[in-house]
């Protein structure tokens, strides 16, 4: 039986200008600032939300692997498109990892597992977008 869909639901105030804060209705919220100003704008927002989105499903897939995580990091870059729509038309990510029991092999195999297979953010974009990475253990 497939498992039922499931409906997220987020609320967004604005609070003047090109700025707004949203989130879950009943819980936290963060700053989106539509000129990057005080805060991330929609699409550094959406640069994030698929790296934390990835992050996430790697940190669970290493600990599959019996990888003892120390450290995590992800840096993103989105190129746009000049023109309106400015979509992003290419996401690379360079991801630098530290734990024991941690190679190269298990770091990319749970990074393609999230990238391919896993990542609902990265699977909520546009099916064009050419999605890359590097890797750095330390």
């Amino acid at each position: 039986m497939a498992p039922a869909a499931e409906t997220k639901h987020i609320l967004l105030r604005w609070q003047g200008d090109l700025r707004f804060t949203g989130g879950d209705p009943n819980g936290s919220a963060t700053e989106i600032d539509g000129d990057n100003a005080s805060a991330p704008g929609p699409m550094l927002t959406l640069l994030l939300a698929a790296a934390g989105c990835s992050a996430a499903d790697v940190v669970l897939i290493l600990k599959k692997m019996k990888v003892g995580l120390e450290s995590l990091e992800v840096t993103g870059d989105g190129l746009r498109r000049p023109d309106d729509p400015k979509r992003y038309v290419s996401i690379h990510f360079t991801w630098t990892i530290r734990g024991t029991g941690l190679d190269e092999t298990k770091a990319r195999r749970a990074i393609d597992l999230s990238i391919e297979k896993y990542c609902s953010v990265i699977h909520s974009l546009a099916p064009d977008i050419a999605i890359s990475y590097d890797l750095r253990l330390v």
